[in-house]
């Protein structure tokens, strides 16, 4: 476990913060636990049985109850299965995969696998936007529709560790300087969720190890076969990813791509959950 968090002490630290941000979803949510070849999966479930399926894969250095403000919205019209990545800071195993050679996607057919789902539409946000992308490309039946938020491996990766490396080593002052250059101003917590939210950014900042590992790029052929509705949402103030590199490519080779982009935004898209709920659930 400590191969991805800084120490034990730290690892209980950010599950005790886990748990106190998941308080906050809906109350009807539920979570379950799926065996599979990398390693026993994490996640939390709610909205209607009979409703649409839609997974929900979060980023790098964050975890499931990320989505809490989705899920409230969401989960009237929706069946949520939000996942907590393996190697990543929720209650997953501490399996970190390498990232070229399709062993997430194996890991992901496992997961819906466990779930008893053969097909859900995804929506992913930055890492977990590659992961979604990625199962698309190698298992296209098994995906209905396709929202990528600030997805990497389509546009050129700015080389943000050069500068943000060093200031992360500052302490405090350093990792608050680089969570705004990602994150954009956020606003003053104002609700017990938001500051459990806070406490989770926090603690995870402090105890878990980011993968450093170069995340690779999807050929032209990938983008050209996928076949589903997709969406994909980047912002120009970006400090990692070159979004308009993301759409020149994308309008380039997947001219049936929805592209939006939202010139102020940054690593971190917001206001745009009606507009997903919209595409997600078009006849809601």
């Amino acid at each position: 476990m400590n191969a991805i968090y800084r120490s034990a002490r730290q690892a209980q630290l950010i599950q005790t913060a886990y748990e106190a941000a998941l308080s906050h979803w809906p109350d009807s949510h539920s979570r379950i636990n799926i065996p599979t070849r990398h390693g026993v999966t994490h996640v939390v479930v709610c909205g209607p049985e009979s409703a649409p399926p839609v997974v929900l894969i979060h980023g790098s250095q964050t975890t499931a109850a990320s989505w809490q403000h989705c899920a409230v919205d969401w989960s009237r019209h929706l069946r949520l299965y939000a996942i907590d990545v393996i190697g990543e800071a929720g209650p997953s195993a501490p399996s970190r995969l390498p990232l070229a050679g399709g062993l997430h996607a194996q890991w992901l057919s496992d997961v819906l696998d466990g779930l008893g789902v053969e097909q859900a539409a995804f929506v992913g946000i930055s890492l977990g936007a590659w992961f979604a992308l990625d199962f698309a490309s190698r298992q296209p039946a098994r995906v209905s529709r396709l929202a990528l938020l600030c997805p990497p491996g389509i546009g050129r990766q700015k080389r943000f560790l050069w500068w943000a490396l060093p200031l992360l080593l500052l302490g405090g002052i350093g990792r608050a300087y680089v969570r705004e250059r990602v994150l954009g101003r956020l606003p003053p917590v104002s609700t017990p969720a938001e500051r459990d939210a806070a406490s989770l950014m926090e603690a995870i900042d402090h105890g878990f190890r980011p993968r450093l590992e170069v995340i690779p790029v999807f050929g032209d052929d990938v983008l050209q076969t996928l076949c589903v509705p997709m969406l994909v949402i980047v912002g120009g103030r970006d400090v990692m990813l070159d979004s308009s590199d993301t759409v020149r490519r994308l309008r380039q080779v997947a001219p049936k791509v929805e592209v939006r982009y939202l010139a102020d935004q940054y690593h971190f898209i917001r206001g745009q959950r009606e507009s997903l709920l919209r595409f997600l659930h078009p006849t809601g």
